[in-house]
Formats: structure tokens, sequence, C-alpha cells
């Protein structure tokens, strides 16, 4: 089993994550804490889940990333059939990956299969996927399929690594050991068994009612706290004497309200109550704010750091382009209608 140290120490400086730490991933089943338990996944709690994201970020950026992004895709088990869910997760290095757009087709076929074409940006881990997800429009005779609502029908795929070609494109200047690439899928038959509906479950658990949308929220929050309390440590060993010690408080306290967030969720779930859109709306929009105040601290802490942390070759300076990168994810990021820019 691989320490902190060790698991920084073989990332430091990489653009790809080494074989012996994704060996690590697989031996301790850290891509299916949200795998249901009879699927053979280890079926965490939301709460639970949220602390060993928090971990794995505070261990790496890109690992977290990875983890954090691959996990969540493996939580897509609770949307297929459970013969396939079982048949898939029977393996232990199954991991999904993918990306959330909509980029390409599925024209439907005669015998219950779809014909997949298309290319798709952001698919994080994608050198260790065995699965691709991806997102689709459904067509007949080249057509998009429309609901009863006007809307083009959009459905959720599996497609097998072999079948789809990457392209390692990853040029940012954080997270460069995430693997998060482009893909392209060129005339691949995918029978309907593996497509799936987001909304749409074939288990019966909690967790399947969180809603989408807090589920991505607290996941990302985490990655950003664990990368921020790593970059704090790094910032202490560099300065040793400016006291850092409200900046560690406030990422602790933070991390606390999220869980407690989690637990609220759950418990409101528990007792067959949704939540509504106005809680999922304040939960948005605290960590609208705590990002862009998390995104300020970490800049004005850097600032002062001094010439050392500009060392491309120093752990704060990795730490410090691996949030900024993530912190760019579109998730929470500010109308710029409301931006004064002014100075």
């Amino acid at each position: 089993m691989l320490s902190t140290k060790d698991i920084r120490q073989q990332l430091h400086g990489t653009a790809v994550i080494s074989d012996e730490v994704i060996q690590h991933i697989h031996e301790e089943r850290l891509l299916t804490i949200w795998v249901p338990k009879k699927y053979g996944g280890l079926g965490y709690r939301f709460e639970d889940g949220l602390k060993a994201l928090f971990g794995w970020a505070e261990t790496d950026g890109s690992f977290g990333w990875m983890l954090t992004l691959c996990a969540g895709a493996n939580y897509f088990s609770r949307n297929i059939k459970p013969e396939i869910a079982q048949s898939l997760f029977s393996q232990s290095k199954t991991c999904f990956g993918g990306s959330g757009m909509i980029g390409g087709t599925a024209e439907k076929q005669d015998n219950n299969t779809y014909l997949i074409n298309g290319s798709w940006n952001f698919a994080t881990g994608a050198p260790h996927l065995t699965h691709f997800t991806l997102n689709a429009g459904i067509t007949e005779n080249g057509q998009p399929i429309i609901d009863h609502n006007g809307n083009e029908i959009i459905h959720s795929f599996i497609v097998p690594k072999e079948h789809a070609e990457i392209i390692p494109n990853w040029k940012s200047m954080g997270m460069k050991a995430s693997g998060t690439y482009s893909f392209t899928i060129k005339d691949v038959i995918v029978n309907e068994d593996y497509s799936f509906v987001y909304d749409t479950f074939y288990t019966n658990d909690i967790l399947d009612s969180i809603p989408f949308r807090v589920f991505a929220d607290l996941t990302l929050l985490v990655n950003y706290l664990g990368m921020a309390s790593h970059f704090i440590e790094e910032a202490e060993i560099i300065r040793p004497e400016i006291n850092f010690k409200n900046f560690a408080a406030s990422v602790e306290k933070h991390l606390e309200k999220v869980l407690i967030i989690a637990r609220e969720v759950e418990n409101i779930l528990s007792e067959n109550k949704e939540i509504s859109e106005d809680q999922q709306n304040e939960i948005h929009q605290y960590g609208v704010g705590l990002v862009e105040k998390l995104s300020h601290q970490i800049l004005t802490v850097y600032t002062h750091l001094g010439i050392r942390a500009t060392d491309k070759n120093s752990a704060v300076y990795q730490v410090f382009c691996d949030y900024f990168t993530a912190a760019m994810h579109s998730n929470f990021r500010p109308s710029a209608d409301d931006l004064n820019f002014s100075f």
C-alpha cells in the first residue's frame, strides 16, 4: 500500500499517473466508492465518499481529480441494468470515464443497437479507462428524434476502450497527470443494454436520489479544499515564519460544512423527501462563493512566498497550477456580467 508521500513523489512533475499508483488504486478499490456492494463495490455513504475525495485531492491534485471523475463515472453502475452492471463490475479494474458534453450522434438501428459517431473533450483518466462514457443525440435516418417537449433526445452510452481513439491533447498548466484527453468514436455499434439515462436507476438507495447538481457541487468542492490544504502545507515549508493557521482552520471549517450538508441531504432523502430547487440553489451558491474566496486567498498566499514558489520543479508550484486549472471548471464560474475589472 502506497503512502501519501509515496504517491506525491511518484506524481511530482509527471505527465501520467504511474503504473504503481494505478495498481494501488485497483488494489484498494478506490474507483468503486459509489458502486453498490451487490456489484462488488465499496458502496460508500455520501459523507464518507466526500471525506475520501478530500484526502485524495490533498495527496495530489491529479490523483484526486482522476479518482473523483472516474469513481463518479462508475456511479453510473446504478443507471444500467443489474445484469450488465454485475458483469462489468465483476472485473476489479473496471474504470468508467468520459465527457459530460454532447459530442456526437447515436443512429438507431433495427436490432436494438445504435451506431455511434462523434468526438468528445476532457475525458479525465483516459489512458486508464476500460470503458468510455459519452452523451449523444439519438437520430433515426439521420434526423434527430424529438421528445414531446420539442427537445432532442439524449442518451448516454458505455463503449469499451478498444473502440475509442484517444487524442492526447491536454496542454494545461496543471493537472498534468490527470490524463484529461479528448476521444473520438467512429462507426461503433453499441447494444441498447449499454445505454443509460442519468435519472433512471436500477438500484434502490439513498445515493440514487441525490440530485446530480448537488452530487457534482459537493464532490468538486472537497477537491478544491483538499488541494488548498496541500497548498498551505507546501507554503509553510517555504515560509515557516508566516502564520498560515487561519487559512488551514478555514479549510477545516468549510470541509466540515460540506460534510454537514451531505449529512443533511441524506437525512432529508431518508425521510422520502426531496431536495428542493431552493435548497439546491443555496448549496450551489455556497460553492460559488467558497471557490471565489478560496481562489483569492491562495493567490494572496502565493504572492507572499517569493521567487522559490515560481520554480517549476517545486511542489508548491505544482499544487498552485493544479488548483487553478481545476478552478477553471465551469461548474462554479460566476457570471461575467457582475464583474468589475477596474482598478
